[in-house]
This record gives C-alpha cells, structure tokens and sequence, in this order.
C-alpha cells in the first residue's frame, strides 16, 4: 500500500474498534482478550520474524539507539520546560508524560512494517525493545517524583522482565547472530500470525479511545499534541539528519518516535497520581491527530 492507502487503513481501522466499543460488540472482556493477543501474540510474531530475517550487523546500528534516545530525553525536556508552571501536580505530572512517551509497540512497529519493509522493520523492533526499556521507567519515575507518590518501584517495573515482546527481541537477534534458520512451516505460520498486529492493534488502540465529558483544560491538551506530534517528529528529523544516519535507520527511528502518546500512560497517570481525565483526553487527541501528523512525516522519510 502506498503512503496515502496505509494511512486511510488506519483511520479506518481506528474507527472500526472504536465503534465496536461504543456499540458494544467489543465489550471489556473481548477487548482484553483482543488485547492480550496483540500483545503476547502478534506482536512478538512481528519482532521476532522482522529481526531473525535480517543481518545482525543490519539491526544493530548505533545511530539508531543514540538518536532515539537523544530524542526523547529532548521531547522530555522540553516538555518540563513548557509545562513546569502548571499549578498542579496531577497536571504537569500527564503532560509532561504525554509529550514524549510514544505508542512504540500498537502502532509504531506495525505501521513501520506496513509501510517500509524488512530492514526498517528491524530496526522499529530493536527499537521496541529499547524504549520499553527507557520509556517506562522515565515515566514511573516522572509520575511518582512530580506526584510525590508513595509506589514500590520495583512492582512497577517488575512487568519489564516478564515482557514477551523483549523475549521475541531477544530471540530473533540470537537467531540472527547465529543464523539460524526456521523450518519452512513454522516461518510461515509466524509471518501471518505477524501480519495480523497492525489491524488488530488497531482495533485495540481504537476500543480504547475514550473522552470523558468532564471539562480538561484544552490549552494543556493542544500544548500536549503540539509538542508530541509536531516538535517531537520535527527534533527525530533534526537529530537523524545529524548523526547521518541511512534511510533505513532514518524512516525507523523517526516514524517510531511521530507516534501518539501511548495508552499505558492513562494507566500509569491512573495507578501514580496523575489526572487521569487529562491523560484519556491526551491519548485521544494525539491519536486522532497521528493521522494527519504521520502523512507528513512520511512526506520527509518516505
């Protein structure tokens, strides 16, 4: 599909799970199973196929791990700076979150994979793996300092060990430094399993797009979309470019970080002190905003 096709796909899709929600075809349960497949499935399909196909030496690209994280340590300050004054905690604690933390895995890797083939794909796996690894933590810890919150840490980030998404990362890479090969059989059952992640991820994402009636203060919200999918995109394209990174490394890091704010940060804002309502509200219109944001990041990495 070209550019145009895989992004009218996505808001189609989007819409499917969020009109399943909203009817109630999809209700919590099917959701959450849906859920768990994308997530123990799908996505680990993905990884794993993406990464063992492919040259170590091809994945593993220094440029690209230093640019993401020069990147999002960037997004993040800048979102301090822009969002410090805001009286309260609750507040600053989400938006500061939901200017940089990025929705890597429903829709980064997926998308990335529709969009520009193997290598990149690789490349958007690696970099699954790395921001499950940075993201989460900086923003537990983001939420519990700001919020001052009495958490236990290690419960928080006890779910990083158990990730089956890091396994699949691990796996492939293995397989791709010894180059092993998978039997015929099994290579074909784990590519149509992979192929399934971007719509139902899709579908996931869109269920679970809610915007609670109760009254958010917009000017937070457009500073929350502004700096998440316009700076953000705008710092990955600026910091690519200098490091000289390939095409490949380019498309991958800088697509991955144009994302929406990921879902599991209205469940961190929920579970740590956050606004909650903000956070749902801040999901919901950095996704809805991806749509047009991404067609124009793939007019400069495309």
């Amino acid at each position: 599909m070209d550019v145009v096709s895989n992004l009218v796909y996505l808001l189609v899709v989007l819409c499917v799970g969020f009109l399943a929600r909203y009817v109630g075809l999809l209700n919590e349960t099917r959701a959450d199973r849906l859920t768990q497949f994308a997530f123990y499935v799908a996505l680990p399909a993905l990884v794993f196929t993406s990464t063992a196909s492919q040259s170590l030496g091809d994945v593993l690209e220094p440029r690209l791990v230093l640019g993401f994280w020069t990147v999002l340590l960037a997004a993040a300050a800048v979102g301090w700076v822009v969002h410090r004054r805001r009286s309260s905690p609750s507040v600053r604690s989400v938006a500061v979150v939901q200017s940089y933390h990025c929705n890597l895995g429903f829709l980064g890797l997926p998308i990335v994979a529709a969009t520009f083939g193997d290598v990149a794909t690789a490349k958007a796996s690696l970099l699954l793996g790395i921001g499950a690894l940075t993201q989460v933590p900086l923003t537990i810890a983001v939420l519990v300092f700001v919020n001052n919150t009495d958490a236990d840490l290690r419960d928080e980030l006890g779910g990083l060990f158990t990730n089956p998404v890091l396994a699949a990362l691990c796996v492939g890479l293995f397989f791709s430094a010894l180059g092993v090969s998978v039997p015929g059989a099994v290579w074909t059952g784990l590519d149509a399993v992979a192929q399934l992640a971007l719509p139902v991820a899709l579908v996931v994402v869109g269920a679970s797009l809610s915007l609670d009636e109760t009254s958010v203060d917009l000017s937070t919200v457009g500073s929350v979309v502004a700096l998440k999918m316009l700076v953000m995109p705008a710092i990955a394209l600026a910091t690519f470019s200098l490091l000289s990174a390939d095409v490949s490394t380019t498309r991958a890091g800088v697509l991955m970080l144009a994302m929406p704010t990921a879902v599991s940060t209205f469940i961190y804002a929920t579970e740590l002190g956050g606004d909650a309502n903000l956070a749902s509200a801040n999901v919901f219109a950095t996704t809805v905003a991806s749509v047009g944001t991404i067609l124009v990041v793939l007019q400069f990495v495309g």
